[in-house]
């Protein structure tokens, strides 16, 4: 139904133009699932040739842009289902269906699913096909509104947006219980870091959720192949008294701020990345604050941990002028 009202759960933000939504709802007879084992996949999608005459068929070219590689191995869907460990009750945000490998299996496992799509080709293929619990909004999800009280993340996410979706899902007011995504290999390794190897984006994940890489994704599992391999990262969210118990009282835009910093020369040593937070006058207190935690005076921001970059905020912060 195009031009049905966006629902409540997730909206999209003004600037965004409605570009129309099909909407399907739940047939609850559950006699219509039968066909149904431990969940559907259609395996003509994991054929190149049957994937090559849709994109034909539905005027599409596997687009750079979006990152359009179709997964052609069935064995990761069943590990990511896996992963995600989906109930029946369970509504699953989706990001960029494509064709629906994994929306078919998603959409046989739980009560609803939701996924975002920006490729209006599209539109006549699902309302041609799409199951009964499945809605499908046609816009960026980069710019919705996510308000759902309870919902799981599984996706198989772009290339070009990986960071930003998991960041938008992280910082919501209402996250996700658990992210089961597909991203790029060095992107999933990048986020489950450990010290010696932390990015920005290793401690801001890490600071919302707990991260682990569930398995390697070898480019030959998708079509047309990209240049890298991939991996399923899943993560857990922690919850709100959680988060607030680690921050200790450090808000969290300053944590960030601190981080942001200390990382914007990975070169150069840590303490002289910081001096221009704390001033000079005020180094001997951050050198002492690194003396009691442990670390030398020629760490580098990599080497430190969540729990470390939260008692280094708090020593700027107590020693800020």
């Amino acid at each position: 139904m195009c031009g049905a009202e966006i629902p409540p759960e997730f909206t999209l933000n003004a600037s965004e133009r409605v570009v129309g939504m099909t909407v399907f709802d739940r047939n609850d007879n559950q006699e219509n699932h039968h066909e149904f084992k431990a969940y559907y996949m259609n395996e003509k999608l994991f054929n190149p040739d049957y994937l090559f005459s849709l994109c034909q068929n539905y005027g599409l070219r596997p687009s750079k842009k979006y990152g359009q590689n179709y997964l052609i191995n069935s064995e990761v869907i069943e590990k990511m289902i896996e992963a995600a460990d989906l109930q029946a009750d369970d509504t699953v945000v989706e990001v960029g269906p494509g064709f629906g490998v994994l929306t078919f299996a998603l959409a046989s496992k739980v009560k609803k699913v939701i996924a975002f799509e920006i490729e209006k080709k599209l539109e006549k293929y699902w309302t041609d096909r799409a199951p009964k619990n499945l809605q499908i909004i046609w816009g960026n999800v980069l710019r919705a509104e996510l308000s759902s009280s309870q919902f799981k993340v599984v996706a198989n996410l772009p290339y070009q947006i990986t960071s930003n979706v998991i960041r938008k899902f992280l910082e919501s007011p209402t996250p996700p219980t658990t992210m089961t995504v597909m991203a790029q290999k060095e992107v999933a390794e990048r986020i489950c870091a450990v010290p010696g190897e932390m990015s920005l984006l290793a401690v801001a994940t890490q600071y919302y959720a707990v991260a682990e890489i569930v398995a390697p994704v070898p480019r030959a599992d998708f079509w047309p192949a990209p240049q890298v391999d991939s991996a399923i990262i899943r993560l857990t969210m922690k919850n709100a008294e959680v988060i607030a118990e680690q921050s200790k009282n450090i808000p969290t835009e300053f944590l960030f701020q601190v981080v942001r910093v200390g990382f914007a020369n990975k070169r150069k040593l840590l303490i002289k990345n910081l001096l221009p937070l704390i001033g000079k006058s005020n180094k001997k207190q951050l050198e002492e604050g690194f003396e009691g935690l442990g670390l030398l005076p020629t760490v580098r921001a990599q080497e430190l941990s969540l729990e470390e970059w939260i008692e280094i905020a708090k020593i700027i912060q107590q020693n800020t002028p």
